[in-house]
């Protein structure tokens, strides 16, 4: 049994060769896809994929009631076949069969976090009638794909269908560009959005306003880098003054926090930028208020405008005032922290000058403990040279001494004593006697 047999073969027949087979076989079986499915970008991994799945999907058998008779391996692997997931190989992979079924007939969402009928909502749009398997709750419209990132502007949603597109999908597609705005109309343009799937555009100011303003809190600060890049793309090629400005400010953010600034000043500073926006579209309002009504519903609407616009520069007044206090309390923080590394930098050159001054001294002793040492080890060398010129000249007179003292001692030998008289004395006697300086009579 191979993974061919199981995409050609009929699904009863299979079935039933399967239940006859070890669970080891089995597992074998699915760790063979698995690496085919890793290895699928390439050459080799790759065509074997393709010959799989084109022979499941040229197949016109697999039909809901012929795999309701499955076997639950050879279900698995033909799922896997089918969407190219590895996910429906995985031992705790716990769907039914049912539902199996369904997503290998395209009537279920292939992710399993996402599991949603098809197609989601009932949506009638040409991407969801037309692209077999997509769901327009979880998929990009462009690439069809999906993956797990929330709270992000990596994906853009379509205002009008909620249908979803990769920001870099978008960009690539030329689905980002200038247009006429959707709020005033001819006259002035901006950044827009344009979804894949409805056709319709939508403004991507206000959109990356409302992210930040919700998510950001919660982005760490590689997130945070990576969403500044995001809006960098989108506004890149943005002719309007805001969105230039806005791409401005996040390139100027990646810089400088790249150089040590961290994530709470650099979502601050772009907090600022969004609230400096909402005073400028309430003053362009206020503008156009004045142009198109009447005298005294102009000043009504006016003052409401001018209330309004009060109030959210006292809003930015109080938190541009609240930022430079907590800079300022920074900055002394600062200040008292250089202070005492710079007072812990005199103590420690104070320390190491006085550890060098001891070992300076320690040196000298010692240097002046060798003079010592090498002048007794002189004065020991002239003695040991005075005491052997002085033995030198003592023996010689000691030998002499002896010689003149015992030169007047006669020793007589009587004749009858034996040759070897001299012999019998003891070792003692015989040890400490000048023989050579007594004289000798027969």
């Amino acid at each position: 049994m191979s993974l061919l047999d199981i995409a050609r073969g009929e699904v009863d027949i299979i079935s039933q060769r399967l239940k006859h087979l070890s669970e080891e076989f089995l597992e074998g079986l699915k760790n063979e896809l698995r690496v085919i499915l890793e290895g699928a970008d390439g050459s080799q991994h790759g065509d074997e994929f393709l010959i799989l799945q084109k022979l499941i999907q040229k197949r016109g058998d697999l039909t809901a009631n012929t795999l309701t008779g499955a076997h639950r391996v050879q279900l698995e692997i033909l799922v896997a076949i089918n969407t190219g997931m590895q996910a429906f190989l995985h031992p705790s992979m716990s769907l039914s069969q049912t539902s199996l079924i369904e997503v290998f007939l395209f009537k279920r969402c292939r992710n399993i976090e996402c599991q949603s009928q098809l197609p989601a909502d009932d949506c009638t749009c040409k991407v969801c009638a037309n692209t077999d398997g997509f769901c327009n709750l979880c998929m990009c419209v462009s690439c069809n794909k999906f993956d797990f990132e929330g709270n992000t502007c990596r994906w853009i949603g379509c205002d009008l269908c909620s249908h979803w597109t990769h920001t870099d999908c978008a960009i690539r597609d030329g689905q980002i560009g200038m247009g006429a705005d959707v709020k005033t109309g001819a006259g002035t343009t901006e950044i827009l959005f344009r979804c894949g799937a409805c056709n319709r555009t939508s403004e991507l100011l206000g959109w990356v306003k409302d992210i930040f303003q919700i998510c950001a809190p919660s982005w760490d600060r590689q997130a945070l880098m990576k969403e500044l890049e995001f809006v960098t793309k989108i506004f890149r090629g943005s002719l309007d003054s805001r969105g230039r400005r806005l791409s401005w400010i996040c390139e100027d953010l990646i810089e400088k926090m790249k150089c040590g600034m961290s994530e709470s000043v650099a979502c601050r500073i772009i907090m600022f930028f969004f609230q400096e926006l909402e005073i400028e579209s309430s003053r362009r309002k206020f503008e156009e208020i004045g142009r198109m009504i009447a005298p005294q519903e102009a000043c009504s609407r006016i003052s409401e405008v001018l209330q309004e616009a009060i109030a959210k520069m006292e809003k930015v007044e109080e938190e541009r005032a609240r930022m430079l206090k907590k800079a300022r309390l920074d900055l002394e923080v600062c200040d008292r922290e250089l202070e005492n590394k710079a007072r812990e930098m005199m103590e420690l050159k104070m320390e190491r000058k006085k550890k060098k001054e001891e070992t300076e001294e320690l040196e000298s002793i010692a240097r002046l403990k060798q003079a010592e040492a090498d002048t007794w080890e002189l004065k020991a060398i002239e003695a040991r040279r005075e005491a052997e010129r002085l033995q030198s000249i003592a023996l010689p007179k000691s030998h002499k001494a002896k010689k003149e003292h015992c030169s007047g001692i006669v020793i007589s030998i009587p004749m009858n004593l034996p040759l070897c008289w001299p012999m019998k004395l003891t070792s003692a006697t015989a040890a400490w006697l000048p023989w050579d300086y007594f004289t000798w009579e027969a």
